[in-house]
């Protein structure tokens, strides 16, 4: 058992603010964190913090490693120092995974910020809904759509995933880019892509350009010093200038840390019955109609993609679909009105159909309908209704019966590897769902099943919904959210009791599947990323076994086939170790993009050479984005000799285990100390059952607890938790007398020389806090110990004597602290000697940054001067050699002209190096006032010590 000096010395150690330059800084964050150690991971975080001046960070880790949780970690930190500020921007079909991973794997609140709900909080009285005591996450979309309203919050963090959407932001033309970097300008940034450089050297320059306008001068100045790399000074030069803004770790770097398993296709082909196929070219020459009213013209090109989707997924899909439009139509003669693109019913089968307008969005504007036009839609309707009724007809579909065979060739695969026998079945429809429901438990998989969808409203979910809430209550799974809940439970009785998950694209998004190796795509999604996202659900860290990818491919339909070979062959997404590169997912930017090809495609082309024709064309132009020399040049400026990682690597990890070793033994001791008599404990298994309340009003309630990260049937407890902040403000809180401490050396089952040397010896120590505040705001506890005989011991050893058996043998006794206090005087100088060192390296690195910036500036007004130079010498030579008097008087005349324009460029460069200069001043000035701090100290307590 531990004293209450010790309780205090651990709460104040557990409880600390760390400097940006401590490895240790993060060592509570990991502590508290649902996530294993990766030291590739814990490295980028703490590269993100590296110096209390820097604006940001891109961490550009491979696909694969991580980088949600890193930026988990980072997010983290922040949380615990109070920062609430905190904004997450992604693309739309990524916010409920960031919200599910924050809650689920670093227990961080989230509020995912739309239209809906924003418009309520604002009905509500909300002045500012960004403004949250929870962290926001939204889509780029909607982040640029209320800039201004961005602009005006001080935003502790702003975090951007999938940031290479942004790197055209150098670009006018670029809205969205220049929106958010206007409106978060001044805000501290980290930005997630695996591709920060695709194309062109100039896309670095715009991500980089979003953390700090600074970092290099502007884009025509990069252009002309960088845009063509020559000679290794240039290249040396800016991967210098990029090393403090960009991270990249990579795959083969981490092999010795992570086991990567691989994917392996099974693809079953099909050949649809002549129903079928006649109703798909009947609906197929109906989407290409040159005009529609069921489709208005704002929303075609969208509810073109679905239908056609929903066309390829099932009959069943399709004629519900066809129905919806039919229903329409009749309501807008009925109204009066021309469509208004309320797709309710579609959108209710069409999952993705909100994210998909998110980001393909168009408004309709209704009219009056004319005798004419409501003549035509009579006959759109009798063409909806014949259709409608074709589809109902066919009770069997090809697709369907090739399923049962994957199924049975899937499984087999899986015994041969040794994996469970469990799959998921992706579907993009709710119809088709319901279809493979009744398809699987006639054939043989009743009572295996388990639905996920958008609502997960059917009696089964409800009934395993309803169970898992009562198997754990009174534990941290129970969140009280529905809709994270129920997604847990059915995770968990496909994990425990069903083979079959059949899912929507909302199964796509924020569960871990590591104990599935097969993946269906019953409907394949034309957008690599979407599908990257589904296989990632079990091909992914913790997956031991190999994973089977399972595709249909319709015989029948040449289209289909070319968008499978693309897929497959130049994106590489079903097969190999890591499926689609980096390179090859950067390239498209934005998957709906690429969307919008395939369905123009599938528009426009009749004949089987005019598909092929499209086809090579769309592969020809990402095959010239996927550029060897950018490859080349991406690897050199980006990356690290694998020896050096690796070292690096190393030391992180041993150095983050002993940092986690130290703050779990020390949650532990306090929480058994501060709780005794409250609490039953098992010191083996680090579980704790709370008989009563400890601190009435705080709503802590008793119950079982566990200090591990997967605490089954009990609360995981963790330094962020309310109870131990709780046990850790009221050690930190006590104050101690003066009081005379034995340390038992004998009773210690461990030895350790420094301490040996102490036994028989006594002295006195002192106990001291010493507070930094300003941009590196942190906490050191100084031990001093001196001992009688004017010895002064090692911090080191006086840490360790904290962890011997010790008994409080006197109190209110002077301890005769007063050499102690002159040590502890002489460390408080060293830590803030030190502190004073690392801020003036911070202030030179800031220095040689602005000079770089101004020197680039200078450079670009330059480019210009040379540029009339250069004119001139040539209209000089056309005057020599003009052979006619006009001749040679027209070249002086436009000779005086460039004369006039390069006097004035002088002029106009000697101001702008003085505005430049003027600028650098007051931007040193901004750093010096960041770099100011103030301290203040405080004795936690003394002792004289004795060692037995």
């Amino acid at each position: 058992m531990i004293t209450d000096y010790h309780a205090k010395y651990f709460a104040h150690e557990l409880s600390r603010r760390h400097s940006a330059a401590d490895s240790e800084k993060l060592a509570g964050a990991l502590l508290d964190a649902q996530v294993d150690l990766n030291p590739h991971q814990l490295e980028a975080a703490l590269f993100a913090f590296k110096s209390p001046l820097s604006k940001g960070a891109i961490l550009a880790d491979e696909v694969g490693l991580g980088k949600t949780i890193e930026a988990g970690l980072v997010l983290a930190q922040k949380w615990a120092e109070g920062k609430r500020r905190i904004l997450i921007v992604t693309p739309a079909n990524l916010r409920k995974q960031w919200s599910q991973e924050m809650a689920e794997k670093f227990f961080l609140p989230t509020l995912i910020l739309e239209a809906k709900n924003y418009n309520q909080l604002r009905k509500s009285g909300v002045r500012r809904p960004f403004e949250r005591d929870q962290m926001v996450v939204c889509s780029y979309q909607f982040a640029a759509k209320h800039a201004d309203e961005l602009m005006v919050t001080r935003w502790d963090l702003v975090v951007m995933d999938e940031a290479h959407r942004l790197r055209n932001v150098y670009r006018p033309d670029n809205k969205i880019g220049n929106a958010l970097k206007r409106a978060l300008g001044n805000a501290p940034k980290v930005l997630l892509t695996a591709t920060p450089l695709q194309n062109s050297l100039l896309e670095l320059y715009g991500l980089v350009s979003l953390i700090d306008d600074y970092a290099f001068g502007d884009a025509k100045s990069f252009r002309t010093q960088f845009a063509r790399l020559n000679g290794d000074s240039t290249f040396d030069e800016l991967k210098v200038r990029l090393k403090p803004i960009c991270h990249r770790t990579l795959r083969r770097q981490v092999l010795e840390y992570i086991r990567y398993t691989n994917r392996i296709p099974i693809t079953e082909e099909f050949v649809p019955s002549d129903d079928e196929h006649a109703l798909y070219d009947m609906v197929s020459d109906y989407l290409r109609r040159e005009s529609l009213h069921a489709l208005p013209n704002s929303q075609r090109q969208l509810m073109t993609l679905i239908l056609r989707k929903l066309l390829a997924s099932s009959t069943f899909a399709i004629a519900g679909a066809l129905e919806s439009l039919a229903n329409k139509l009749r309501k807008q003669i009925r109204d009066n009105a021309a469509a208004t693109g309320d797709e309710d019913a579609i959108a209710d089968d069409f999952e993705e159909f909100d994210e998909y307008a998110d980001e393909w969005g168009d408004d309709p504007e209704p009219e009056a309908l004319s005798r004419e036009e409501i003549s035509s839609i009579e006959e759109e309707i009798a063409a909806l209704e014949e259709f409608r009724d074709l589809a109902v007809s066919i009770s069997e579909n090809a697709k369907g019966m090739a399923l049962l065979k994957a199924l049975s060739a899937g499984f087999a695969k899986a015994r041969d590897l040794g994996a469970a026998e469990k799959t998921i079945v992706f579907t993009e429809s709710r119809r088709t769902q319901d279809y493979l429901v009744r398809l699987l438990s006639d054939n043989g998989y009743a009572g295996k099943l388990v639905l996920f969808n958008g609502s997960n409203s059917d009696d089964q979910s409800k009934a395993i919904y309803a169970e898992w809430v009562e198997a754990n209550k009174g534990t941290d799974r129970v969140t009280g959210s529905r809709s994270a809940d129920i997604r847990a439970a059915l995770v968990d009785h496909f994990r425990n009791e069903a083979t079959v998950m059949i899912a929507t694209e909302a199964a796509a998004e924020g569960i871990n599947l590591q104990f599935c190796s097969m993946v269906v795509n019953y409907d394949l999604p034309w957008n690599p990323q979407r599908i990257e996202q589904r296989i990632g659900r079990c091909h992914r860290y913790g997956q031991r076994h190999d994973v089977v990818v399972v595709n249909f491919l319709n015989k029948k339909n040449e289209a289909d086939q070319r968008v499978f070979e693309l897929l497959a062959e130049k994106f590489k997404l079903f097969s190999g170790v890591f499926g689609a590169s980096d390179e090859v997912l950067g390239a498209i930017e934005s998957g709906v993009e690429f969307e919008k090809r395939i369905v123009a495609i599938y528009q426009n082309c009749r004949t089987t050479g005019e598909i092929e024709s499209e086809f090579s064309r769309l592969r020809e132009e990402m095959e010239s984005q996927i550029s060897e020399t950018m490859e080349d040049t991406r690897k050199k400026l980006l990356e690290n000799f694998d020896a050096e990682v690796h070292d690096r690597l190393r030391v992180n990890l041993d150095e983050s285990r002993e940092y986690l070793n130290k703050y779990e033994s020390m949650l532990w001791a306090l929480t058994r100390h501060e709780l005794a008599g409250k609490a039953e404990f098992d010191d083996a298994a680090l579980r704790f059952r709370l008989r009563e309340p400890p601190y009435p009003g705080t709503g802590i309630d008793e119950g079982a607890y566990a200090l591990s990260k997967y605490p089954g049937a009990a609360h995981r407890y963790r330094i962020g938790h309310p109870l131990a902040q709780a046990v850790i403000a009221a050690a930190s809180g006590r104050s101690l007398p003066e009081a005379e401490a034995e340390f038992h050396y004998s009773e210690w089952a461990q030895t350790a020389v420094g301490v040996e040397r102490l036994v028989g010896r006594s002295g006195f120590l002192l106990a001291k806090k010493l507070s930094v505040s300003g941009a590196d705001a942190q906490d050191h506890v100084i031990l001093a110990a001196v001992a009688d005989d004017g010895e002064e011991v090692p911090e080191a050893v006086v840490r360790r004597l904290f962890e011997l058996p010790c008994s409080i043998v006197g109190t209110d006794l002077p301890t005769g602290a007063g050499p102690a206090a002159d040590v502890a005087e002489r460390r408080t100088n060293e830590i803030l000697a030190d502190l004073s060192a690392r801020q003036a390296a911070w202030f030179d690195e800031e220095m040689e940054k602005l000079n770089g910036w101004a020197e680039d500036k200078r450079h670009g007004l330059k480019a210009e001067l040379k540029d009339y130079d250069d004119q001139i010498a040539e209209l000089k030579r056309q005057a020599r050699t003009a052979p006619t008097l006009p001749e040679k008087l027209a070249v002086q005349k436009k000779l005086r002209d460039v004369d006039k324009k390069r006097d004035e460029a002088w002029r106009a460069y000697d101001a702008a190096a003085r505005d430049v200069e003027r600028h650098k001043d007051g931007l040193l000035d901004q750093v010096e006032e960041q770099l100011r701090q103030e301290t203040a100290s405080e004795d936690l307590f003394a002792l004289r010590w004795t060692v037995r």
